[in-house]
């Protein structure tokens, strides 16, 4: 047995802001990828002992939510199945969403195909089940990730109860501008970052940035980056990796501080979140992807998209 590939996810925008209602555009990255496989040896017997207990989880979710053919699941988790993943985990491109769409994929009773006409009720609810499985991984979950992986397409999310597919402008190989991942080298664990941020959200001058600069942001962000208008979406990428910097540093790993100021002062890249943060990639924006990368000489940079 081999399932099908599922791929990483990058959340370009929207991060902590879709908690409330903030606008997101989340891409697939099939750069990483992931798929069921028989017989763990070695380095996946411990992929297999995850997959064991994310199925004892999975026993308990009420079947109004989802249901599986646990007689298929059981006989292939009795021959050591294990996820084949080159996802990195705690990396913020979605590890744990592409394990939730290969096991919906291949064992949910009555599942919502990607074949059929996605209509925003489907969607809603496919965002739903997906909420309930991922929820194993962080304690909370918005579904998104896996619904990414599932789908292999562009998300737009308008807010928490509105989210379709979307085109992406056409990449531009030649161009200078590039959006792309820095590896910062640590791992990071997406629950105690949201805490800090649920946390924040109950002081009054934090809640006020979210919601009268940081959503304001993101949104213009994601409608630039959909229309095409890269002068604009630098302008506000700026914008909002100054905030972020400013009010986001826990989720900021110490040793980027400084990295990130240089960024905002040269104007030769802008840095922000990837996901949760804490660690793993952090996502980069310039309009000079070769000045960028001699500013950034020290790090590992990966191209997600041209310019």
């Amino acid at each position: 047995m081999k399932g099908p590939l599922f791929y990483a996810k990058i959340l370009l925008f929207g991060e902590y802001g879709i908690i409330k209602d903030s606008k997101g555009l989340s891409i697939p990255y099939n750069f990483y990828r992931g798929a069921l496989k028989l017989s763990a040896e070695g380095e996946f017997v411990d992929s297999h002992k995850k997959l064991l207990a994310f199925c004892e989880y999975l026993r308990q979710l009420p079947k109004e939510i989802v249901c599986f053919d646990w007689d298929h699941l059981q006989a292939d988790l009795d021959q050591k199945m294990y996820f084949d993943s080159s996802i990195p985990q705690g990396y913020g491109v979605g590890s744990s969403g592409a394990l939730v769409a290969a096991i919906y994929d291949q064992y949910a009773l009555d599942k919502i195909t990607v074949l059929e006409n996605l209509t925003k009720e489907k969607l809603q609810q496919l965002k739903a089940i997906f909420s309930a499985m991922e929820s194993f991984f962080h304690g909370k979950s918005s579904g998104l990730d896996p619904l990414n992986s599932y789908l292999s397409l562009p998300i737009l999310i308008h807010s928490k109860d509105s989210i379709e597919p979307t085109g992406l402008p056409s990449q531009n190989p030649k161009g200078k501008g590039a959006v792309f991942l820095l590896d910062s080298g640590i791992v990071g664990e997406t629950a105690p970052m949201v805490s800090i941020f649920l946390k924040n959200m109950e002081q009054e001058p934090f809640r006020l940035m979210m919601k009268e600069q940081f959503i304001r942001y993101t949104d213009h962000c994601v409608d630039d980056f959909l229309s095409g208008d890269f002068r604009s979406l630098f302008a506000n990428t700026k914008k909002l990796s100054q905030l972020v910097l400013n009010n986001f540093k826990p989720m900021i790993p110490e040793q980027f501080h400084a990295l990130w100021s240089k960024g905002l002062e040269t104007n030769d890249y802008y840095l922000k979140l990837c996901g949760s943060g804490g660690g793993g990639y952090i996502l980069g924006f310039t309009e000079d992807f070769e000045k960028a990368k001699t500013a950034l000489e020290d790090y590992r940079l990966e191209v997600v998209y041209n310019f």
